[in-house]
């Protein structure tokens, strides 16, 4: 019996602190024990114009450097924040909510310096920061794909004696022939693969995802040119549907590539970066014509299945596919 006193006791007690507590956690919030509603003297629907008017008489009222009185300072503190909380739309909104349910303590102190920790960043300066960032990650990686594309043209062999070769005619590798006496192998090593390399950037015609960066493709600029990127386009879509749909004229050299491309599902870069004489394949069997595609689709698909047969991993596939079949997983219940 003793024991079941002792712990009615505590849990009376234990509740009689947490109250306590959670008192103490609603009167550091907002306008503490004081309604701000009463400290600006106006009622809960006032409007914004009424708050502001009366928050104007006793801030003049109450001013440290008007009111000397003992008590005027604090009062014309708990004047300011009641404006500042009553001014607000999400703080009175929040400051509502706790009136109408002042149970729901912890939610109440998360509204409240939910609004003061969280910083007030203009949106504005969030999509600018982030466009401008991700506008220099997509030249750079741009910029490093194309220095790839050029380390690798210049290890291989016939660009590399292509290189060579005009290097010579310019004279540029001659000057460092002459050079060396004076200079280390392994300095004059690096210099012939600096005038190579740049041999190569200059004569190579790298297209597709590789190719050299232009500054009109970043982010930032093909944003500020959509305008005139939509104007281009719909001028585009409707000179096709006049030439095309509606006179029925031929294609031209450049609307049967692109025509083509189209039949391919492959993006503009990609079709860019095929070799000139499987373009040229293309035109020749005139793949804008869908019956041509269709044909030149399957064989490529029987093609395709002719290479995966004469594959040893894939016939090893198969084997193991006739003797145990399709593999399969269950939870056993």
């Amino acid at each position: 019996m003793a024991l079941h006193m002792k712990t009615f006791l505590f849990i009376i007690i234990t509740v009689f602190v947490t109250f306590n507590d959670c008192n103490a956690m609603i009167d550091s919030l907002y306008c503490g024990k004081e309604n701000c509603y009463d400290v600006l003297g106006v009622t809960r629907d006032a409007a914004k114009s009424e708050i502001a008017k009366n928050y104007r008489q006793l801030a003049r009222k109450y001013h440290p450097d008007k009111n000397k009185d003992a008590g005027a300072e604090e009062k014309f503190q708990a004047i300011a924040t009641a404006y500042e909380i009553l001014r607000d739309e999400d703080q009175r909104k929040d400051y509502d909510y706790m009136l109408d349910n002042p149970d729901e303590v912890y939610r109440h102190y998360y509204r409240y310096y939910r609004t003061r920790v969280a910083p007030k960043v203009d949106v504005r300066i969030v999509i600018a920061v982030s466009i401008t960032v991700l506008s220099a990650i997509q030249y750079f990686s741009w910029w490093s794909r194309y220095n790839t594309a050029i380390k690798y043209l210049v290890t291989v062999p016939k660009y590399r004696l292509r290189a060579q070769d005009i290097a010579k005619k310019q004279g540029l590798l001659n000057d460092s022939v002459r050079k060396r006496g004076k200079r280390s192998k392994e300095a004059m090593r690096e210099e012939e693969e600096s005038i190579l390399r740049q041999v190569v950037e200059e004569n190579a015609d790298i297209r597709g995802g590789y190719s050299k960066p232009k500054i009109t493709d970043i982010l930032w600029i093909q944003l500020i040119l959509l305008p005139v990127t939509i104007a281009k386009y719909f001028y585009w879509y409707a000179r096709w549907t006049w030439k095309f749909s509606i006179q029925r004229e031929p294609y031209g050299l450049e609307e049967k590539h692109y025509v083509i491309r189209k039949n391919m599902g492959v993006t503009h870069l990609q079709y860019e970066g095929l070799e000139e004489s499987d373009k040229a394949m293309f035109l020749k069997q005139e793949l804008w014509i869908p019956e041509n595609f269709k044909v030149y689709k399957q064989e490529k698909e029987e093609q395709m299945k002719a290479n995966l047969a004469e594959n040893s991993r894939y016939k090893s596939y198969r084997r193991y596919m006739k003797t145990h079949g399709k593999g399969s997983m269950t939870f056993q219940e």
